[in-house]
């Protein structure tokens, strides 16, 4: 997306450098949505195949993480969801950037980008209707390059998914794309509608683009570092970068005319600026890495999410029980568009009724405990940072609309049932 925008200006000249391949020869396989699940391209090149540490908590259990490794990254590779953050929450962490946070990075501004950026596809008044499927056409674009709609086959049960969590007393939200990202609704997926194919960074921003000079891409090249020189004033700044085609390949250079973009996703980039020397020093250090600048911060505010399943068997029509009929495998898009996309966002409320004030206070109590066992690192600034992140979310977010916990419906099942 970035290269596609900064071409528009025909005196930019942008060069794409991409890890992995472009995808074209396995482009069936990013194309069919319900490729997800029947022929990932998780596990093999196309994935970083990332792992993490062991985890005390589980066993000492290795789990896999999983990023795209390919033109179009993560976009390409995943289950084709694309749910909407709430207000609430954006504006929480715009909060977190200081004074000019809002402006720039809350949600007002990510809305309108956000809409800019997709062509919206309602769905049919009849699909609409018989799976509950609720939205407001003044949250979305029309004129984006990225297609934004609804599978174009659901499965019978998810008729019944708002129904049943409003009668647990999760309600479903009439607008979750428009701030209101919590309750329980059909969601909308990177679906292109006139086709039934995925549609993802590289067929959105790079696909329909026609020849242009200015606009470079690299593919199976992995940067090893970013080049920097110091300025006399103490600072520093990015010159260009380091590359290779093989792991074994003499690196080559390429120096920037005005500045290098890192957009190496949540793991990628400060992976990249520790290997360029720009991170905690002492970290840096165990590995012969010279320090370039002395940031703690880098890699060590990342806060993921656990996830859990409940498996159980059905009698009831599962999507792999028509995957194996020949007659749907080679000929039925419509089949093949379905992904799950049966969610709900459960607050503090929703799961823990009448105790949920004494669990805010519990959280709120621990801040300290939670800042000093849970941070990876002892510097202070670092902790400042954690601290402050904990209690937006303890003090301004625990008690609101905002869901806790995510359910899924997932309905790939087996040809089992």
């Amino acid at each position: 997306m970035l290269a596609s925008r900064l071409t528009e200006d025909a005196n930019k000249t942008v060069l794409v450098i991409e890890a992995g391949n472009t995808g074209y020869e396995v482009q069936n396989k990013i194309d069919v949505p319900g490729n997800a699940y029947y022929s990932s391209l998780l596990n093999t090149d196309y994935d970083w195949q990332y792992k993490t540490a062991p985890q005390a908590q589980l066993d000492n259990r290795v789990l896999d993480w999983p990023r795209g490794r390919v033109l179009g990254g993560s976009t390409a590779v995943n289950g084709l969801y694309l749910v909407r953050p709430s207000s609430l929450e954006v504006n929480a962490w715009a909060g977190l950037a200081g004074p000019n946070g809002t402006e720039y990075w809350g949600w007002d501004s990510l809305f309108a980008a956000m809409k800019k950026s997709e062509r919206f596809t309602p769905p049919t008044d009849a699909i609409a209707e018989e799976f509950d499927i609720r939205y407001n056409l003044e949250s979305h674009g029309t004129s984006g390059p990225l297609d934004y709609s609804y599978p174009g086959y659901l499965l019978p049960i998810v008729a019944d998914w708002t129904t049943v969590l409003e009668n647990i007393g999760i309600l479903g939200s009439p607008d979750p794309n428009g701030g209101q990202g919590w309750g329980a609704f059909v969601a909308t997926s990177s679906i292109n509608p006139t086709n039934w194919t995925r549609s993802y960074a590289r067929s959105a921003y790079i696909d329909p683009l026609p020849p242009r000079a200015n606009l470079h891409i690299l593919a199976n090249t992995r940067v090893m570092k970013v080049n920097t020189q110091a300025n006399s004033d103490g600072t520093v700044k990015a010159t260009g970068i380091s590359y290779a085609t093989t792991p074994d390949a003499a690196w080559q250079n390429v120096t920037a005319n005005q500045e290098v973009i890192l957009a190496g996703g949540a793991i990628g980039s400060p992976h990249m600026l520790l290997l360029s020397g720009i991170g905690p020093k002492a970290q840096l250090e165990q590995f012969n890495i010279p320090t370039v600048v002395d940031l703690p911060g880098v890699g060590e505010h990342l806060q993921d999410h656990l996830a859990s399943q409940v498996i159980y068997k059905t009698t009831g029509q599962t999507a792999a029980q028509e995957a194996v009929n020949q007659t749907l495998v080679n000929g039925s898009s419509t089949f093949l568009s379905f992904v799950n996309s049966a969610i709900a966002y459960s607050n503090i409320t929703d799961l823990f009724g009448d105790y949920a004030p004494e669990f805010k206070k519990t959280v709120t109590d621990n801040a300290t405990w939670a800042v000093e066992t849970l941070s990876p690192t002892s510097d202070s600034t670092v902790r400042a940072g954690y601290a402050a992140t904990y209690a937006v979310q303890a003090e301004q977010l625990i008690l609101s609309p905002i869901g806790q916990v995510e359910l899924l419906l997932g309905l790939t099942g087996t040809a089992q049932g």
